[in-house]
């Protein structure tokens, strides 16, 4: 299956361009008819970004979750019972579970950026100088171009979507190069605050 386009905001109309009724379109994506897939996408991605975009408030969050909404209902589709319910339901069952996935995923960053920027302001046996200069030293070893996002982020105090927009990198490329350079800083300095100790 071909990844899904970004939704198109300026056409939220939920007519019928197959002639196919919502039943016949459900039993023909549980088929495997990906052409089942494209007109639900069509019709109801509209719907699954602007329940998105009131959670997480921010538009390109919005936009993956309305991604992989569709993946998920792709991969699961034969999961589907219409007699539980209807293929909009269904879809917004999906995109509450995304949803919550991407505010653990935020939170979890959050709490990532937290821990290590409180190792950098009050490292345990390291001056305010020496700090600084091991900083420097593990951003150096994290090679390009997860080094300049993290520069971006750190000094800069620039958001994902700022440092996106800045360096014409995806949104996710950028918030995955955050998540695993932060993770390996803070590995990095616990090692080192605890080797100084020695």
């Amino acid at each position: 299956m071909s990844r899904p386009p970004r939704p198109d905001m300026s056409h939220k109309t939920n007519d019928d361009r197959t002639g196919l009724d919502e039943e016949a379109l459900a039993a023909g994506l549980r088929g495997g008819d990906e052409r089942c897939l494209a007109e639900a996408y069509r019709r109801w991605a509209p719907m699954v970004y602007t329940l998105a975009l009131r959670s997480l408030r921010h538009a390109a969050d919005a936009e993956d979750v309305t991604q992989q909404v569709f993946i998920a209902a792709w991969k699961g589709r034969v999961g589907y019972d219409a007699e539980a319910g209807s293929l909009a339901a269904w879809l917004t069952g999906i995109t509450r579970h995304k949803v919550a996935d991407r505010w653990r995923m935020i939170q979890r960053e959050q709490k990532i950026t937290h821990t290590v920027g409180s190792a950098v302001q009050e490292p345990p046996a390291l001056d305010a100088v020496t700090d600084g200069v091991l900083l420097t030293d593990e951003l150096n070893k994290l090679g390009e171009p997860r080094r300049t996002i993290l520069e971006l982020a750190f000094y800069q105090q620039l958001t994902h979507i700022e440092i996106a927009a800045k360096l014409d990198l995806p949104l996710g490329t950028v918030k995955s190069h955050i998540s695993r350079g932060l993770d390996r800083l803070r590995r990095r300095l616990g090692v080192n605050g605890a080797s100084s100790e020695r």
